[in-house]
């Protein structure tokens, strides 16, 4: 299934925003959450095609909203992939356990989240 609509979850407007515009220039259709509460919710009414998800989030972190996302009937197609500041390997094993699909580190390399994307699509 073609990549079209991403949902970038983010509890920092300067990451939201940077995701934002390299996605929309690269053609995808952005939507955002700026919590885990946001992203369940989001999840389930929007059904975007991949959810781009950081962790360290007050409130739901994203570890327990991927978790939530990823065990609803309704959301658990949705590929995951987590965009942390977390870099331990034991922080990747514990987000692929919640069902993310892919981790990758802040700072984020964009030409490779935009080659994980195309290659899911």
């Amino acid at each position: 299934m073609p990549i079209r609509k991403i949902l970038v979850v983010d509890d920092s407007p300067t990451e939201r925003l940077a995701l934002d515009e390299v996605l929309t220039r690269n053609g995808y259709k952005v939507i955002t959450a700026e919590s885990g509460e946001q992203a369940v919710t989001r999840s389930q009414s929007e059904k975007p095609d991949l959810i781009l998800m950081d962790v360290v989030m007050p409130g739901m972190n994203g570890y327990q909203a991927t978790r939530t996302i990823s065990r609803n009937d309704a959301t658990r197609d949705i590929p995951i992939i987590m965009c942390t500041s977390k870099g331990q390997e034991t922080d990747k094993i514990w987000g692929m356990r919640q069902g993310a699909l892919a981790y990758l580190v802040k700072p984020v390399d964009y030409d490779e989240l935009l080659a994980r994307i195309r290659a899911m699509g």
